[in-house]
């Protein structure tokens, strides 16, 4: 086997499952690592790990699930954490439980992957780790109050990882995409521009390009990726 190894979390979702058939398509070896017990519609292979029913708000499971990518594969070269969720809802009338679940699933899934991937990223040769921040949360609008403070979370916590690692030679940076081209999306706002919007095909080659080797010089990075929007 050759190529890096590259763990997703959320990797049953629209955008985990484009990385992963770019990944594949460029000789890595992903471990596609998921709450859901059903596979993503990725590439299958000797190549490919999947790891379901995974709660990566539990930081126990989180590095179980972490430490079987390494085991697999003999170490970890990049960790995309792509897991998290939406809600709309607006401040007056919201209650904490919305707070509590999108902070859980959006910020508390990628603090507990980094910090068990750590470990064997430094192993790496060039260690790297990718965050799905959001474009809303530099600007939120009307209903973005808990979904946009949960993603500023990971704006931060992105910031902060960058600073602890990059003595070690590893790269801590966050894409911020606009909306995503996904049939959910194209469902809930039918009489959109869809063509403004972002392909998970193009944000995955954003985030494989940051996991890459090739990225070495970029830490610390909020990057929009927001087509036309």
């Amino acid at each position: 086997m050759t190529g890096r190894i590259i763990a997703i979390t959320g990797a049953s979702g629209v955008l985990g499952a484009a990385v992963a058939v770019a990944a594949v398509e460029q000789g890595w070896r992903p471990a596609l690592i998921d709450f859901s017990t059903a596979p993503p519609e990725a590439p299958d292979g000797p190549d490919v790990l999947f790891l379901g029913g995974v709660d990566l708000t539990d930081a126990n499971a989180a590095g179980a699930a972490i430490d079987a990518v390494a085991d697999r594969f003999g170490g970890i070269d990049a960790l995309l954490n792509i897991a998290g969720g939406f809600s709309w809802e607006k401040v007056e009338g919201s209650t904490g439980e919305t707070w509590k679940r999108l902070f859980l699933i959006n910020v508390q899934t990628a603090s507990n992957a980094s910090r068990a991937a750590i470990p064997h990223l430094r192993r790496s040769a060039a260690g790297r780790i990718v965050n799905v921040g959001a474009n809303a949360a530099l600007k939120a609008s009307l209903g973005m109050g808990p979904y946009a403070a949960s993603k500023a979370g990971v704006h931060s916590l992105t910031q902060a990882l960058a600073e602890e690692l990059k003595a070690d030679g590893v790269t801590v940076n966050a894409v911020l995409p606009s909306i995503l081209d996904t049939p959910a999306n194209r469902a809930d706002m039918p009489k959109a521009d869809f063509a403004s919007w972002v392909a998970p095909a193009d944000l995955a080659s954003v985030m494989l390009f940051l996991a890459s080797e090739a990225a070495g010089a970029v830490t610390g990075a909020l990057i929009p990726v927001t087509g036309r929007v």
